[in-house]
């Protein structure tokens, strides 16, 4: 029996002339992504005014979109020029791992900061007892413990299927709905797990998120016209990314083993377009952040 060692990614586009155009944008996204992510990092990290829990968890927030536009971007960029686009089966199977790795710890981490701004609004008097450098420690170190686990999981099913005919891929990235498609086996129970798993994730994650938003605007109604409106700043943006990242990631893995022609461009609303739009919605909508970076970066040239 014919065992398939390599799969062919067909990418976004078939087009050549296009191709070219998904290399140089694609590219120069991929570098903004990454530029902007580092800056944030690099700037929490040195800079002594952001050390409050809210930004030790965008330090994990920024390192994780940094990552997960990682495992993918690199790929469709080289792609898009080359002749043969094959991956390995071992290649496959890791970008499945680090996809769904990095994917889940930026949600998991979305809902650490949801909490903390919960903390912050709803029980301000308590906040620094319970949001505590060691607590916040622990709920990253659980962060990462619950991506592996959810990872893990996940490439158990993808390792299972086996592969003994078309090799395929017509997308731009492995992930286990296009390899469900190629699999020599009836798929309906593995994508019922894939559906309990990344789903479940996905939708639980954000109506806790939609839950927390409801119970923080309706704590504000009793602070000031000041408090209400740095609260509201600071909740928009992390709105803005809650839906921007969970919207496609509930059309994807929410629904039955289909797949429609487009998938490629709502995967790249999560894969690419959310990690680049973090960086730019918490630097352009907090004062804190933008001036931390002035201080720091002026003050270094």
């Amino acid at each position: 029996m014919y065992v398939v060692t390599e799969f062919i990614l067909l990418g976004l586009t078939r087009d050549a002339g296009k191709q070219k155009a998904v290399f140089g944008v694609f590219l120069i996204l991929y570098l903004a992504t990454l530029s902007g992510n580092f800056l944030i990092v690099v700037t929490i990290k040195i800079s002594r005014t952001l050390g409050s829990p809210m930004y030790f968890f965008l330090f994990y927030l920024s390192f994780a979109d940094a990552c997960f536009s990682t495992t993918t971007a690199p790929r469709l960029i080289v792609d898009a020029l080359a002749q043969k686009k094959t991956i390995s089966y071992k290649e496959c199977m890791t970008q499945v791992f680090a996809a769904h790795f990095f994917g889940c710890m930026e949600i998991l981490v979305l809902i650490l900061m949801a909490f903390d701004r919960y903390v912050a609004i709803c029980k301000p008097l308590r906040y620094t007892t319970i949001m505590s450098r060691h607590m916040c420690s622990v709920l990253v170190i659980l962060a990462w413990v619950g991506s592996c686990i959810h990872s893990s999981a996940q490439i158990f099913l993808a390792l299972r299927l086996p592969f003994c005919g078309p090799n395929v891929i017509d997308h731009y990235f492995c992930d286990l709905q296009p390899l469900l498609k190629l699999a020599c086996m009836d798929t309906y129970v593995t994508n019922l797990l894939v559906v309990s798993n990344s789903g479940a994730i996905c939708t639980v994650s954000f109506i806790i998120l939609l839950i927390s938003y409801v119970v923080i605007l309706y704590s504000l109604r009793n602070h000031s016209a000041e408090g209400r409106r740095k609260a509201l700043s600071t909740c928009t943006s992390h709105f803005i990314v809650v839906v921007l990242f969970f919207g496609p990631c509930i059309f994807i893995y929410t629904r039955p083993p289909t797949t429609f022609p487009i998938d490629k461009t709502v995967a790249v609303f999560y894969t690419i377009g959310t990690p680049l739009l973090n960086p730019l919605i918490y630097t352009l909508r907090n004062m804190e952040v933008k001036k931390a970076m002035k201080k720091l970066w002026c003050s270094k040239v």
